[in-house]
């Protein structure tokens, strides 16, 4: 059967998502653990209450992950993308650092091009922490599968699971695997355990975040986890372990399903590819308004990545707006009002796309053109272009936050968040793949190199789904939101009320105080590997 194909008389996981996630209103998310100290933490009130349990990280924690990775004598890491060297290399640094004699091996296919980069960081076949993917994974005990999205869809039950140990665990940092296995009507082999463990950020950041959390403590990229299968009765405390070795700070429990659904739909959003749309449509309103083509690329694309991701991060989305006063509170009002259904209406789409398994399959089939339509970077035109002058020149003390840029970018980041909560997500989950990840992980990278830069350092998966939908956003909002704002509608006060009262601000504000001291370090020396040279190999 191709892969992408459904199963005959099999429909997917479309129907089961929609009877289980279409509700305004979420339970308590707990979990078990008898290795660490969990937390529960009140994220909303009424009249929508959610509490949720997390894990703080920390280097002080190190010590437990000895016990939480007992019996596992050998773990492979499969692929070297964009999570791979970060994760295997930051896996390898705190087993050292706490004596803990695990080897970590990486597993790639024989001939691949970045064997090269991986003894770069100290992997190597001598010391037998490089090599084969094969022989990786059938003598380690935990397999961290970290290859492309498309490629785990076409190999995983073919070339990957039946060389598997009996009783292995298995390791995801997607749930992408599991929507391609229900859209054929298949599932994990019985005997595994499988977890998830998703860094809310690239590869890179978790690299450099965690190179930094030497020096300063608390440093890192927030992680999802999730259980799929528990065969040994020890997967939470393994999957605990494992986001706690590699440097998160906080840890949040979802599910395989749900963390698929919101990260593919957040990607192709806020994330990457609505941000992408929205400085493209701004940039040209700007210029078209009498900008130079450098003040209307501060006032789109540097007011979004510099003075509006900062004052997001550190003290929340509702601070942007109260911060406002006079004619620029206006000025936001007016294009949030504008803005927010246009892009909702994009992101209901792309949301019901991921869910129905057609983003999924999608990924897939592109993998299978990939040799005849590779990538191509999307760097070369006009706006980005005049980004890189604007950037080597840079004052960031003389960086605006533009009211009408906030608005529409405020207004495609609340918009996100409603879907996301419409159906059925949790508010850390919420927080994290909608807000956290934008201004803490992925923001400062495209302030500090582009956001065609930061498009092109994500995964495969990322970087079609923003290639895909930023085109949609940049023409409804232009073809809408900006139409209004030129026919100068009046602002829908009711909107604003409800952006105002959203309960996610509470939420917010939580994961605020959650927040490492430091930001990110985008520069400098790192091994890190945060370079399109490895994305783009020859």
């Amino acid at each position: 059967m191709p892969a992408g194909a459904f199963a005959p008389g099999h429909t997917g996981p479309k129907l089961a998502l929609r009877s289980s996630v279409r509700q305004s209103k979420v339970g308590p998310i707990m979990f078990e653990t008898k290795v660490f100290k969990k937390e529960t933490i009140e994220f909303s009130v009424a009249p929508d209450p959610s509490k949720e349990d997390i894990l703080r990280g920390g280097r002080d924690k190190f010590p437990l992950v000895s016990k939480a990775f007992e019996g596992i004598k050998k773990v492979g890491v499969i692929g070297w993308g964009s999570q791979a060297p970060a994760q295997a290399q930051n896996l390898a640094d705190t087993f050292k650092e706490i004596n803990l004699e695990i080897p970590v091996a990486i597993g790639l296919r024989e001939g691949s091009a970045s064997w090269a980069a991986a003894k770069q960081v100290g992997f190597d076949e001598a010391k037998g922490t490089l090599g084969i993917q094969d022989e990786v994974i059938k003598t380690s005990d935990m397999v961290i599968l970290l290859i492309s999205d498309a490629a785990q869809a076409n190999d995983y039950k073919t070339k990957i699971e039946p060389l598997l140990k009996k009783g292995a665990t298995l390791g995801l940092s997607h749930g992408f695997l599991l929507g391609h296995l229900e859209s054929v009507g298949q599932t994990f082999r019985e005997d595994l355990d499988v977890v998830l463990v998703a860094p809310k950020g690239m590869g890179p950041s978790v690299r450099r975040l965690y190179e930094q959390g030497k020096k300063v403590g608390g440093s890192g990229i927030n992680a999802s986890f999730a259980v799929q299968q528990d065969k040994s009765g020890r997967a939470t405390d393994v999957a605990l372990g494992w986001a706690i070795a590699i440097g998160s700070p906080f840890i949040f429990e979802t599910t395989l399903t749900s963390e698929y659904c919101s990260d593919i739909y957040g990607e192709r959003g806020i994330l990457l590819g609505a941000v992408h749309g929205i400085v493209e449509v701004l940039y040209r309103r700007f210029t078209a308004q009498g900008m130079t083509p450098e003040q209307a690329f501060i006032e789109s694309c540097e007011s979004i990545t510099g003075r509006i991701a900062k004052t997001i991060s550190t003290k929340g989305i509702l601070k942007v707006y109260q911060d406002l006063t006079g004619d620029d509170k206006l000025k936001f009002e007016e294009a949030y009002s504008a803005s927010y259904q246009p892009a909702k209406d994009v992101l209901a789409e792309i949301y019901d796309e991921v869910k129905c398994g057609n983003e999924i399959r999608s990924v897939i089939m592109h993998g299978d053109r990939f040799e005849k339509f590779p990538i191509g970077k999307i760097d070369q035109t006009n706006t980005w272009k005049v980004g890189e002058k604007v950037r080597a020149t840079r004052d960031e003390s003389k960086i605006p936050l533009n009211p009408t840029t906030a608005g529409m970018y405020i207004a495609t980041m609340m918009a996100q968040i409603d879907v996301l909560r419409e159906n059925g997500h949790g508010y850390t989950e919420i927080v994290n793949e909608s807000v956290i990840e934008a201004v803490d992980s992925l923001c400062p990278y495209m302030h500090a190199k582009g956001v065609a830069f930061m498009v092109d350092n994500c995964s495969r998966t990322a970087r079609l789904g923003s290639r895909k939908w930023a085109p949609r956003f940049d023409y409804l909002l232009e073809q809408q939101a900006c139409v209004d704002l030129d026919a100068k509608k009046p602002v829908d006060q009711a909107r604003i009320a409800k952006f105002i009262a959203n309960p996610v601000h509470t939420a917010v504000d939580e994961c605020c105080k959650l927040r490492p001291d430091c930001d990110i370090s985008t520069t400098g020396e790192s091994s890190a590997q945060d370079d399109l040279s490895f994305t783009f190999k020859a």
